[in-house]
Order: structure tokens, then C-alpha cells, then sequence
């Protein structure tokens, strides 16, 4: 495995890092502040939204567990990829909401515009992943 200049650690480090931490926050914010997650869970799944919202929660910090174990790391970077194309229809349905609130103010369609974006910024999440998972 080829090393760092700087620091002598594995150059992969910078692979999984910043996933963990993404993971780890998102994770957490799950349980500390759900109800902007209930809001985005797609009216299709069946059950409450708060279980889905707590169920995710788990979800990613379990992912971002994963990620941090060397032993677990390219597992997790798989799971990990699945799991951002699994929620992806979560953040289209966010995405569509802030569209039929767009007009209602600067506000809402300044969150229309941030929904919208982070849609394609999936995509590199999804990369990033599989850049864990096959080294």
C-alpha cells in the first residue's frame, strides 16, 4: 500500500475519513434534531417517518463505524454506497417538496435551490464509496 510523503500513513486514509465523519454527523443528527429527516422520508415507505428517520440514524452510524475498522473497511465502503443510493429518493422527494414551496418566499426558494443541488451531489458520495470498497 503505497504511503503518504507527509505523514507516512496509507494514502487511502483520505478515502474514508471524511465519509466517517459525514456519516458519523449525519448519523447523530438523526437523534438529536429528527424532524427535518421525518420530513424528507419518502409518503411511500410504509410506517412513521420517525422510525425511518431513527432506523437511518442507526444506519449511518453503524456505517461510520464500519468505516473507521480497517478489518470492516471495504465492506462498509459497499454498504456505504448502497446506502447513499438507497436514500436517494428521500432527498428527491425533499427536493420536490421545496419545489411546490419555491414561491412562497426568498426562503423556500432559496431551499428549492439548495434541494436541487444536493440531488447530483449524490453521485460523488456514491464514488467515493466505491473508492473505499475497491482500493
Amino acid at each position: 500500500m503505497a504511503s503518504s510523503a507527509v505523514s507516512g500513513r496509507p494514502a487511502t486514509a483520505g478515502r474514508w475519513v471524511p465519509l466517517t465523519v459525514l456519516l458519523g454527523v449525519a448519523g447523530a443528527g438523526h437523534f438529536l434534531r429528527p424532524s427535518p429527516f421525518d420530513a424528507v422520508v419518502p409518503r411511500a415507505l410504509p410506517g412513521d417517518a420517525r422510525t425511518w428517520t431513527l432506523v437511518s440514524g442507526v444506519a449511518e452510524l453503524g456505517l461510520a463505524a464500519g468505516l473507521a475498522v480497517p478489518a470492516t473497511r471495504r465492506a462498509a465502503g459497499w454498504a456505504t454506497a448502497a446506502f447513499f443510493v438507497g436514500v436517494w429518493p428521500a432527498n428527491g422527494q425533499q427536493a420536490l417538496d421545496a419545489w411546490r414551496r419555491r414561491a412562497r418566499s426568498p426562503r423556500h426558494a432559496r431551499a428549492c435551490a439548495l434541494a436541487l443541488a444536493r440531488l447530483p451531489l449524490q453521485v460523488p458520495l456514491v464514488v467515493a464509496a466505491l473508492r473505499v470498497a475497491r482500493p
